[in-house]
C-alpha cells in the first residue's frame, strides 16, 4: 500500500493521537515520512544518515505493543530525527567531521534514550557543521544543507539539518542542541518553532563539560504544541548530570493546550538587544507580530534596551568551552576544519584573568535581565538580525552597512540569552517581502518554558506563515 503523503502534513500531536487510537499504524506514519525524505532530501541534504531498517523494526514493535494493549509513552510511534552531534546506539554519529566518518556509538545519549522511552522512533541523523561549530550548516563530510524556502540560501546552524527536516515534513519532530543560537536561528530561518530550555532541565549526558550550562538539548517542531509535546519527553532530573533539575511544572503541553489568550502579560519588544543593528524588514515584521499580541490581551511596550556589554564575555566563555569540549582531541587539531580548529586555538590563548573578567561582566548582564523581568513578563526580540543569507557565505559580514567584527556577532541576540542561562524560543513572526520566514525570539525567566510556548502558540495563530515551497 502506498504511503499516505497527507500524514506528513499533520502535527505531531495529531499523529500521536491517531497512532494511539490505531486510526493509523506507526509503520504507515513512518513510511509516509520516508517517502518525503526520498523526494526532498537528495536536494536539501538535511538527513545525512538514514536508519530506515532500524526505524521500520521499531515501528512494527510499536504497532505490536498497541495491539497487545501494552503501556505506551506519549510519543509512541512518532518518527524523530537526531542531530549528528548527539550519539545514537547502532546509528552512525559523525559530528559532521571526516575524523569520525565511521563512528558508530554503542550507546544512546540520555536525551535519545528519553525520546525512545516515550515511544519515539529514531529515523536518522541530521546535518550539522563540524562539531556544531558554526551558524551555517555545512561540513567537509556531507556538504551543505539548503534552506527549503529558497535553496540558494542557508538554513543557518548548527541544527540546520534538524530544522529543514521538520520544516519540509521529513519528520514531525527533531532534536537539536543550542549553545549560541543553534536551535533558535535555524528555526527562524526555516519558519518553525525551536526552544532552548533552561540549562539543567534536559540532560547533556554524555558531554565532556558535565557542569556546563551553555549547550542544551531542545526541540524543533512545526508548532508550539508539538514542541511542548517533545519537551515533556526530554525534561527531568537525572543522576547522570551534576546540574540536572526537575521542572517546576508537570506538563508543558497541558499548559500550552489550556492557553487561549495573553491577558495580563506584560510584554516588552526590543529590536536590538546586542547593539549590532537589525535589518529594517526583520524589525518591522517582528514588531508587528509583537504588537498583534495586544489583540490577545497582552500589554505590549516598545523599549530601547540592550546588553551589548555581554558580547565580549560570551566570546571568552565560548573560547574556554571550545577547549573543554575538545580536550580529549587536542592532539588531533590538524584533522579538523578551519572553523573548528580556529575556535579551539583561540580558546587556548585565554588566561585565568580573561575568564575572571568575563565572569564579572556576565553577572552584571544577568542582573540587568533580572531587573528587566521585574517590569515585564516576556521579552521579545528578533531571533536573528538578518534574513537568510546565501549558502555560499560562512556568515553575514555586515548589518545595514555596518561591518561585523567577527563571525559569531551576528547571532548575538540569541547568544546573549545563553550567556545568562535563560530559556528562549524562536517562533515565526511572518514572511518578508520576498517570501522568507522571519523568526521572533521569546525570552522569559528561568523555568518558564510553558509560558514561552504558550505565547508562541498565540503568535502562530495570529500570523501563520504556512509551509515552504514543495519543490
Amino acid at each position: 500500500m502506498a504511503a499516505d503523503p497527507s500524514l506528513t502534513q499533520k502535527s505531531a500531536c495529531d499523529l500521536a493521537a491517531m497512532i494511539r487510537t490505531r486510526a493509523v499504524s506507526a509503520l504507515e506514519v513512518l513510511d509516509a515520512h520516508l517517502a518525503v525524505i526520498a523526494q526532498r532530501n537528495p536536494k536539501l541534504n538535511a538527513i545525512v544518515t538514514l536508519a530506515a531498517d532500524q526505524a521500520r523494526d521499531a515501528a512494527r514493535a510499536a504497532d505490536a505493543a498497541l495491539a497487545g494493549n501494552a503501556a505506551t509513552g506519549h510519543l509512541h510511534g512518532l518518527p524523530v530525527v537526531i542531530k549528528d552531534v548527539t550519539v545514537t546506539a547502532g546509528i552512525r554519529t559523525t559530528f559532521g567531521s571526516p575524523a569520525f566518518k565511521d563512528n558508530v556509538p554503542a550507546r544512546d545519549a540520555e536525551v535519545v534514550r528519553r525520546l525512545k522511552a516515550a515511544g519515539a522512533i529514531v529515523l536518522g541523523k541530521t546535518n550539522t557543521p563540524e562539531f556544531a561549530a558554526g551558524a551555517n550548516t555545512v561540513n567537509a563530510l556531507f556538504g551543505a544543507t539548503l534552506n527549503p524556502w529558497n535553496t540558494a540560501l542557508s538554513p543557518a546552524g548548527s541544527s540546520g539539518g534538524s530544522a529543514v527536516a521538520v520544516a519540509t515534513g521529513m519528520a514531525p519532530l527533531a532534536q537539536g542542541t543550542d549553545f549560541g543560537a543553534s536551535i533558535r536561528v535555524p528555526a527562524a530561518f526555516c519558519g518553525i518553532v525551536g526552544i532552548r530550555p533552561t540549562p539543567g532541565l534536559t540532560p547533556n549526558d554524555p558531554m565532556p563539560l558535565a557542569w556546563d550550562p551553555g549547550q542544551v538539548n531542545g526541540a524543533l517542531a512545526r508548532s508550539a504544541q508539538d514542541a511542548a509535546l517533545m519537551l515533556d519527553a526530554i525534561v527531568g532530573y537525572t543522576r547522570g548530570s551534576p546540574i540536572s533539575v526537575a521542572p517546576p511544572w508537570m506538563s508543558a503541553r497541558e499548559q500550552v493546550e489550556r492557553c487561549t489568550d495573553a491577558r495580563g502579560l506584560r510584554v516588552a519588544y526590543a529590536s536590538d538587544i546586542a547593539g549590532i543593528g537589525v535589518d529594517a524588514e526583520v524589525d518591522a515584521v517582528c514588531r508587528a507580530a509583537a504588537h498583534a499580541l495586544a489583540a490577545a490581551g497582552a500589554s505590549v511596550e516598545d523599549i530601547r534596551w540592550d546588553v551589548a556589554e555581554g558580547r565580549d564575555p560570551y566570546q571568552t566563555w565560548r573560547g574556554f568551552w571550545m577547549v573543554g569540549q575538545h580536550y580529549a582531541n587536542l592532539g588531533r587539531l590538524k584533522e579538523f576544519g578551519g572553523n573548528l580548529r580556529g575556535n579551539i586555538e583561540a580558546g587556548l590563548t585565554l588566561t585565568a584573568i580573561d575568564l575572571a573578567r568575563a565572569e564579572a561582566e556576565r553577572i552584571k548582564v544577568f542582573h540587568r535581565f533580572r531587573e528587566l523581568f521585574e517590569r515585564f513578563d516576556i521579552l521579545l526580540t528578533p531571533a536573528a538580525p538578518v534574513k537568510p543569507f546565501p549558502i555560499t557565505m560562512n556568515y553575514p559580514t555586515e548589518i545595514n552597512g555596518r561591518a561585523l567584527t567577527n563571525y559569531v556577532d551576528w547571532i548575538a541576540p540569541a547568544f546573549l540569552i545563553t550567556l545568562v542561562s535563560l530559556p528562549a524560543a524562536s517562533v515565526p513572526a511572518g514572511l518578508s517581502r520576498d517570501g522568507l520566514p522571519i523568526g521572533m525570539q521569546i525570552v522569559a525567566p528561568r523555568f518558564e518554558e510553558p509560558r514561552i510556548l504558550s505565547l508562541a502558540k498565540i503568535v502562530q495563530s495570529l500570523v501563520p506563515v504556512g509551509w515552504p515551497p514543495s519543490d
